[in-house]
């Protein structure tokens, strides 16, 4: 009989490959029977995973339906949510960086301040922030619901400005669109319910998820290397290497030669292998990462 289990919410839609590829990084196999099942597979039997939207995600969490889930910090604003933010997920490699909500209007309209839109009609997604954005800034606008199509509405007439999810800001560009101001800014966020954190047995499971997610985070910017170095060559080497604290450096059965094992930023080994190998370094050997822990 199952006593101890942590219902897990995991986001349904862009951040769901996402999400499952660092779950599985981090140790848990995450599998779907099919494409609309959504209550995932999970290799841990104390773990209830279950798929919803993102948006959804806070509220059944603060309600205690779910124990914890995965979201972002802008739905947690969105639904005023009082929950726990365990920490943030920050996964840019696979569309879970740092985004932002943005004001936006037609290039061609000459609006350059929000002062503008007094009395004009806004559309987005999330409806609850910008309102209050606008009420801090003591202009009175219209705010409306979006189902999608955001971008097209604004370029047709439909609305005077949109508030829209950006990470680049390439398709804001591509509309004719420009920004002209911030509402706020959101990262992925492992967040629980107040009392389930209070449980001393799903706080400590919750933990333990969390790291081993921060793990799997922080191995996929980084990469192991190996080689072999002569002793005379040792100190330039390893002056060139960009550690954690310092590699390991082991001493060969060949007196003369010694192994260094490192962990470094992948954007760097392109330029450092070339200068590692005319530092005399051999036998060069790069490897990925599942997890890092500091």
């Amino acid at each position: 009989m199952k006593t101890n289990i942590l219902k897990l919410g995991l986001p349904k839609g862009s951040l769901q490959d996402a999400t499952f590829k660092m779950f599985r990084k981090a140790g848990f196999n995450l599998s779907l029977s099919n494409e609309r099942s959504y209550f995932p597979a999970v290799d841990d039997c104390e773990i209830e995973p279950m798929l919803l939207r993102a948006q959804e995600m806070p509220r059944y969490v603060q309600d205690g339906a779910l124990d914890c889930g995965i979201t972002g910090n802008d739905w947690i604003i969105e639904n005023q949510a009082q929950v726990i933010r365990i920490t943030d997920l920050i996964y840019a490699k696979q569309s879970m960086g740092r985004v932002k909500w943005v004001l936006a209007v037609p290039e061609s309209s000459g609006i350059k301040s929000i002062k503008q839109l007094k009395n004009r009609r806004i559309a987005t997604e999330l409806v609850k922030a910008t309102r209050e954005y606008f009420k801090k800034n003591k202009v009175k606008v219209d705010v409306e619901f979006s189902w999608g199509a955001t971008e097209m509405k604004v370029n047709s007439g439909l609305v005077d400005g949109i508030v829209e999810l950006t990470e680049t800001g390439r398709s804001l560009k591509a509309n004719k669109l420009i920004e002209i101001a911030t509402i706020c800014e959101s990262t992925t966020q492992f967040i629980a319910n107040k009392d389930s954190y209070k449980n001393k047995w799903k706080r400590a499971k919750m933990e333990q998820i969390s790291l081993l997610l921060r793990g799997a985070i922080a191995a996929e910017a980084k990469v192991g290397m190996k080689m072999n170095v002569r002793k005379r060559d040792l100190h330039k080497v390893i002056s060139l290497l960009p550690a954690l604290k310092e590699p390991t450096v082991s001493q060969l059965s060949a007196q003369e030669w010694f192994a260094v094992d490192t962990v470094i930023d992948e954007k760097v080994v392109r330029t450092l292998i070339p200068a590692l190998k005319n530092a005399g370094a051999e036998g060069i050997i790069e490897y990925p990462l599942n997890k890092v822990i500091y």
